[in-house]
């Protein structure tokens, strides 16, 4: 018996995983640089949103064209890859279709296999169709320029081929088997690859078994290639999206979180006892940087969104000062503050596990305060997410840096405070001619 193959299939599979292993150690790095903060409250509500987020595709269905293609490709994708660890198995031990002594529950199963694996070709076509030919409003903003719509395009030829070589080499297995070749039993329902026999009738056993084999190494090293693809896309999601959904927030949607350190600032001042001009306890923590301009300042939970993102474009196309024609994308922001990330983890590679000042940060270099001050805080963007992202908390956080470190509101906003703390209103009125328009 040739061992070879088998040691090679070995040898494939180890590198292929170990770079894959490799990669999500950084991630789980990058992602480990936010801060810390808690969610795990309410469990039983958390399973639930995954359940019904990630696992059900929930949100994905609110627009019905698309989620019912993602839907058959997520299935798809899923189900399909079931028959990888008979390939893993058979790879390894120069087995063949171990699993078939399932009769046909086995055949029930590779039938199944094949009519998903058509339905994905075609709602991948549709996708691609959408993207290119139809050019959907959303997938032609500026930020999806260059490498985000290759990445799109290059998942979508990925999925294709994948899904032409487990029909080729069902094809010629099942071709092999009618042929009464040895080591091909006769196992397995080919309900669409049938249809490419009179591809391979004419073809001699040696050329089907190479056409087989061909396919069959293809097949797994295509999948090997996907898996360590997924660090380098926005498909990260298919990985992310159910730590994400687990860890949303929980809490109405615009309730704003009060900083510690506001709040033990306030309370100094509202001490009659306490000294302003004290100097400050040995050992008492110096209070950290009010809001966020770099993505070292937002939690862990943001940066995990960041990398969830799968670019969809929803949030953006909900988003109304998007649709008024200002600068502000959502979208944009979690890419953005993907991409400063990435950035950030090569620095810490690049010095050996410490990150040395590049002179950029989030705020300014990737995401511009025009951006920031268009956002109306409605909320429509992290409703419209069918992962939980949450570009607002990003957004507030930078503005609140803006704020209270950099005293860069806009015009308008220190005008508002301005009267809010003379006139204890909004409006540049006093207070005794609020009423004058009753005379009038």
């Amino acid at each position: 018996m040739n061992i070879l193959p088998n040691i090679l299939f070995a040898v494939i599979l180890i590198i292929g995983m170990g770079y894959f292993t490799k990669n999500i150690r950084k991630l789980v790095r990058n992602i480990k640089l936010g801060k810390n903060t808690d969610r795990t409250d309410n469990k039983a509500e958390r399973w639930k949103n995954m359940t019904l987020l990630a696992l059900g595709q929930k949100k994905m269905v609110v627009r019905p064209i698309a989620g019912v293609l993602h839907i058959i490709v997520y299935l798809g994708f899923i189900i399909i890859n079931i028959e990888v660890i008979e390939i893993i198995i058979d790879g390894l031990f120069g087995t063949h279709r171990i699993f078939s002594f399932a009769g046909s529950a086995y055949s029930f199963l590779i039938g199944a296999f094949e009519i998903l694996a058509l339905l994905v070709i075609l709602s991948v076509l549709i996708f691609w169709i959408r993207r290119n030919i139809i050019r959907i409003k959303r997938f032609i903003k500026p930020e999806m320029k260059g490498w985000p719509k290759n990445d799109a395009n290059i998942i979508l030829y990925f999925e294709v081929v994948l899904m032409m070589l487990f029909l080729t080499m069902n094809a010629a297995d099942y071709q092999l088997q009618l042929s009464d070749t040895p080591h091909y039993i006769k196992a397995g329902a080919f309900p669409v690859s049938k249809f490419l026999l009179p591809l391979f009738a004419e073809l001699s056993q040696s050329v089907l078994v190479i056409i087989e084999r061909s396919a069959w190494w293809l097949h797994i090293i295509g999948i090997l290639i996907f898996l360590n693809y997924l660090y380098f896309s926005k498909h990260l999601h298919i990985l992310l999206a159910f730590p994400n959904t687990w860890f949303a927030n929980l809490k109405p949607k615009g309730e704003f979180d009060n900083l510690e350190a506001v709040t033990k600032e306030v309370k100094l001042m509202m001490d009659p006892t306490a000294d302003p001009f004290a100097a400050p306890v040995e050992g008492e923590a110096v209070p950290e940087k009010f809001g966020a301009s770099d993505v070292t300042d937002l939690n862990w939970v943001q940066l995990m969104n960041a990398y969830t993102c799968t670019e969809c474009g929803r949030c953006t196309s909900e988003c109304p000062a998007n649709q008024t024609g200002k600068k502000l994308s959502p979208r944009k922001i979690m890419m953005d503050t993907r991409d400063r990330l990435e950035e950030v983890g090569k620095n810490i590679d690049a010095n050996k596990g410490k990150f040395v000042d590049d002179g950029k940060q989030l705020l300014d270099n990737y995401i511009t305060k025009e951006e920031l001050w268009a956002c109306t805080t409605c909320n429509a963007c992290v409703e419209a997410c069918p992962v939980s992202i949450n570009p607002l908390s990003i957004i507030m956080d930078m503005r609140r840096y803006l704020v209270m470190e950099q005293s860069a509101a806009p015009m308008e906003l220190n005008n508002m405070m301005s009267n809010i703390e003379n006139n204890g209103a909004p409006w540049p009125y006093n207070q005794m001619d609020r009423l004058n328009w009753k005379n009038e």
